[in-house]
């Protein structure tokens, strides 16, 4: 009895889905199994166990495998790429090796060859078994191999000419494209390619945190062919290397059973000590725009905050370092107010994002278009909502003020520390205090801190010397991430944002008034019950189990 009548028999999946996978099976050649899960009908999981009790075949799960080194080192690299298999533990003399194709035997003979003793095949997630190579043989190995083996023929060359037909080998296009796709699948947001001496490092930031991306040591023979296809895939010069460069990517990612998606990849190259650095920012085309309410904002700082933004006037600001979250705040704002009666235009750079219904505009400072001449261009087009991507000087300062007072609601960013700092921050540009304080409604200060992985999460105790003086655990539920594959083993999966708000009333403006420091405002709007804070939100998180108090130490350093 095959596969597919198993899943049916035991009521997995009905006669008409069979019918749909038997369709999708004619029509794109795969095995009927892998299109019952690639349409949904049926988990992984579910299929692979049906498979291992028609093969009488054990069924291992990779993702929790500890596997000795010396079982590694049974099979060649060259071997369990090109088979797709991986060596998991030696028993009774034979060598277990897992595969995702049981049905493709032809391999046996080979691997029984190359070990030198017995293969005893057992079954696992197809997945899991990718990953299981990855981690154990590194991103790329099997290109890497290959243009190892052609390197030591003398295949690899130099010079300009050369660098580009390198470049464009099947092999290199290969490796780029296996690091980009990886970088993807682990959700990182910036790709670090770092040259040194004698070694190229390849990093991913994920949730805000670097981490080397596990790539062969052969990879430090290849750098140069690395950054020139990266550089011909952003329409760089590949023969300018004593200048910086910025471009662009349109990079296609289709992660397994998923239709694929265009990410936008930032390109910027600069010439370091032993080479050419590379750092690329990951923007997904297709990213869904996070709601308001989905960001994580406390009660106490959505519900004012949700007001303001439907004033028909003012300045609303949003403040924090980079890679705070700033953008997604303001994006998930737009996005709340835009509608057939509202006309919002944006001045960003870049414009990371595309929002329905709100019409962006490219800085572009090669042309002369910088902020302050895109607002006061986009004056002219009878906005109703202006934002502005940053306000970086007194120029593009005032035209926001003065935006403001003739009847426009103005988003923007700034860098400050924390909500008050944000009007000392516009003094010290040079903008005038009774501007300020007529136009300014409300400061939103925040930070991203890691989440607590769901799926390794667990209760715990913190030392009492770990507990900060002003935060009281009584009665929460503190947690913290014990590591599983699904966090990388960081105990941490995902971010969620930290947020204050500072709403400006008269004693407030009074102060701006009177060019009181940040600490003076803060106080008084404290005391006036105007200002929650980046802490107390903070502490809530952990109470709640959300975050840990070390994350939340973190980012409120300064």
């Amino acid at each position: 009895m095959g596969v597919a009548a198993i899943l049916l028999e035991r009521g997995l999946i009905t006669r008409e889905q069979l019918d749909q996978a038997a369709l999708e099976h004619r029509a794109s050649g795969e095995r009927l199994d892998r299109a019952i899960v690639r349409l949904g009908l049926v988990g992984r999981r579910e299929v692979l166990e049906v498979i291992g009790e028609q093969l009488a075949m054990p069924v291992v799960d990779l993702g929790a495998a500890s596997v000795d080194p010396d079982v590694i080192a049974a099979l060649p690299a060259r071997v369990v790429f090109k088979q797709q298999v991986a060596p998991v533990e030696r028993r009774d003399g034979a060598l277990v090796v897992a595969t995702a194709d049981p049905f493709e035997m032809s391999s046996l003979d080979e691997l029984r060859l190359v070990a030198g003793c017995q293969i005893e095949l057992v079954l696992a997630d197809e997945e899991d078994l990718r990953r299981f190579i990855r981690t154990h043989y590194g991103v790329g190995g099997d290109t890497l191999h290959e243009m190892a083996g052609r390197a030591e023929d003398g295949l690899v060359v130099e010079g300009v000419e050369d660098e580009i037909e390198q470049a464009q080998e099947a092999s290199v296009i290969k490796l780029v494209n296996d690091l980009l796709s990886e970088a993807i699948s682990e959700r990182a947001t910036d790709v670090h390619v770092e040259p040194y001496e004698g070694q190229l490092v390849v990093r991913y930031r994920i949730d805000g945190v670097l981490q080397r991306a596990n790539v062969p040591p052969t990879i430090n023979r290849f750098g140069a062919a690395i950054v020139s296809r990266l550089k011909i895939m952003a329409s760089l010069n590949i023969a300018e290397k004593r200048r910086p460069q910025d471009g662009r990517i349109t990079f296609r990612h289709r992660a397994p059973g998923q239709p694929p998606l265009e990410f936008d990849l930032r390109v910027s190259v600069i010439p370091m000590l032993s080479g050419e650095g590379v750092v690329l920012r990951v923007l997904s085309k297709a990213a869904v725009l996070m709601g308001l309410d989905q960001l994580g904002m406390p009660p106490g700082v959505l519900a004012p905050w949700d007001e303001m933004i439907n004033r028909p006037h003012g300045i609303l600001l949003v403040t924090g370092p980079t890679g705070s979250g700033k953008s997604t705040t303001l994006y998930a704002s737009l996005n709340r107010i835009v509608s057939d009666e509202v006309k919002v235009i944006t001045v960003e750079d870049p414009v990371e994002y595309h929002v329905p219904g709100v019409n962006q505009i490219q800085v572009s400072h090669k042309v002369g278009l910088d902020f302050a001449a895109g607002l006061r261009a986009i004056l002219r087009h009878d906005p109703d909502v202006v934002m502005i991507g940053e306000i970086r000087d007194k120029e593009t300062a005032e035209t926001a003020v003065q935006a403001s007072l003739t009847g426009h609601l103005v988003f923007s960013t700034l860098h400050t520390n924390d909500a008050a700092s944000a009007a000392t921050r516009l003094l010290d540009m040079g903008v005038e205090p009774f501007l300020i304080a007529s136009t300014v409604e409300g400061v939103m200060a925040q930070r991203l801190v890691r989440r607590v992985c769901s799926q390794c999460a667990e209760p715990f105790v913190p030392e009492p010397a770990d507990v900060p003086s002003d935060f009281d655990p009584a009665g929460a539920t503190l947690r913290r991430g014990a590591g599983c594959r699904n966090c990388r083993q960081t105990g941490y999966r995902g971010r969620v944002g930290l947020y204050e708000l500072l709403r400006f009333t008269e004693p407030t403006r009074e102060l701006v008034m009177r060019r009181a420091n940040a600490s003076a405002i803060a106080s008084s709007a404290r005391a006036e019950g105007t200002l929650s804070l980046l802490k107390h939100d903070g502490y809530e998180k952990v109470r709640m189990g959300l975050t840990t108090l070390a994350e939340v130490a973190g980012a409120l350093v300064v």
